[in-house]
């Protein structure tokens, strides 16, 4: 009897073997390992090169130094830093099962998690603004988006997100109220869950996701209804004084591919922002390993971004080899008119 109890003790692995209160452990076997790590790892880089050069690009390019692309510029900074600071302790985490870096680097990483995942929305929010500008009100767009409106509206994406972010980790606002609760059955050694009562988990996904989703999908509505409109207005007319109301080329293409981004932004965040919010309300019955995958299918997002801008950009993709030959490196390189063919 005692030999079978103590068989049964060794097969269920901890975090700590030699801790108190210390986390369960999975043990992926090796084969289920190795991939894991290769497939992890190469969204990480992916997404680091992949920003990178986004970011290198809009620095570059004198061509490129307008206020869309400085908020572009920011959502590339964004996907950088999630890319290089917040997923590789989460692949960790994820495969390994357990978190050995310490309880408040745990903080720290939840903290910057969220901040950019916020930072993320509201860029492509204040995005979706200055695309309404370009669009609907092409006359006033100069006057209204100016450099100096762009920096105060990244300024102020990045205050909110950062307050967001650690504000609720650090004033432990995700566990007001179910204190006895979370210490008594969810913390242990080597965890490093972001656990939420009902009210934090509606009230942070309302705030960073669900309300500025509504209304970026509003002003993307509103712009296609528009940019329709003058398209109709200009077949019917052949009138030549209507040509003011046509929009070039350029600032279709980044409407559209900006409302690509966004779609896909929405999409792949949307499955984990709807458990967040059930989770607590059903008693925490969502399985972690589901929503570790829904995590990661939301990080999967910072990788696609430069993808789009890859397919959608021809003067991106001529960019690209510039970087690539080393071309950038010439003088008068930052010159170059990437729009010409």
């Amino acid at each position: 009897m005692n030999s079978s109890h103590a068989h049964a003790v060794e097969i269920s692995p901890l975090c700590y073997d030699f801790i108190n209160g210390s986390c369960p452990k999975f043990v992926y076997p090796l084969l289920l390992k190795v991939p894991l790590y290769l497939f992890f790892g190469s969204v990480v880089i992916l997404t680091v090169l992949g920003n990178l050069f986004v970011i290198l690009t809009i620095v570059h390019f004198k061509q490129l130094h307008m206020p869309t692309n400085y908020l572009v510029l920011s959502l590339a900074v964004t996907d950088l830093l999630l890319g290089g600071f917040v997923m590789p302790p989460s692949m960790l985490r994820s495969v390994e099962t357990c978190w050995y870096l310490g309880p408040l680097f745990c903080k720290i990483h939840s903290s910057v998690d969220i901040t950019l995942s916020t930072a993320s929305i509201i860029n492509l929010c204040f995005i979706s603004i200055d695309r309404y500008y370009a669009v609907c009100q092409p006359l006033l767009y100069h006057s209204k988006i100016t450099p100096l409106v762009t920096v105060i509206m990244i300024s102020i994406c990045w205050t909110v997100s950062a307050i967001v972010g650690f504000g609720i980790i650090f004033l432990e606002l995700n566990i007001l109220g179910i204190e006895k609760f979370y210490y008594e059955n969810v913390e242990c050694e080597g965890g490093c869950v972001l656990f939420q009562s009902a009210a934090s988990s509606t009230s942070s996904s309302v705030l960073s996701f669900y309300i500025p989703g509504i209304v970026m999908l509003s002003i993307y509505m509103k712009i296609f209804h528009v940019a329709q409109k003058q398209a109709k207005s200009i077949q019917d007319s052949k009138c030549k004084n209507n040509i003011k109301s046509v929009l070039s080329k350029e600032e279709k293409k980044a409407t559209k591919t900006l409302a690509v981004i966004m779609g896909v932004f929405l999409s792949l965040w949307t499955p984990f922002f709807i458990c967040n919010v059930i989770d607590p309300f059903i008693g925490y019955l969502i399985p972690p390993l589901l929503f570790d995958m829904l995590v990661w299918i939301g990080y999967l997002n910072s990788m696609c971004n430069p993808i789009v801008y890859a397919l959608f950009y021809k003067w991106f993709r001529k960019a690209f080899k510039m970087v690539l030959s080393g071309k950038i490196f010439q003088p008068g390189s930052s010159r170059t008119n990437l729009f010409s063919h």
